[in-house]
């Protein structure tokens, strides 16, 4: 295995890790920005109320793109075993 093998992986890695969890974060973020002009426009500054909405919105975005997260994954693992025997010499 050499050096370029070793950062290929690595780097085939990262870009997976940054697409899988991409939406995820990104719905995190548009509910906290929307709870945060909620919470400006209502001059409410409750701390635990980002939380609830937040969450339940990482939950659902977890439920509607986990198989594809999942499927990403493993993917990436199949390809990474069944090459295997071209990293070890």
């Amino acid at each position: 295995m050499t050096i370029d093998d070793v950062t290929s992986i690595a780097s085939s890695a990262l870009f997976l890790v940054i697409k899988v969890a991409a939406p995820v974060l990104l719905v995190s973020l548009v509910i906290g920005l929307i709870v945060s002009i909620f919470q400006t426009v209502t001059s409410i500054q409750e701390q635990t109320l980002t939380f609830v909405p937040k969450i339940l919105a990482v939950f659902l975005a977890l439920i509607l793109l986990g198989n594809w997260m999942l499927s990403e994954l493993s993917g990436f693992m199949i390809n990474l075993w069944s090459d295997m025997s071209r990293y070890v010499r």
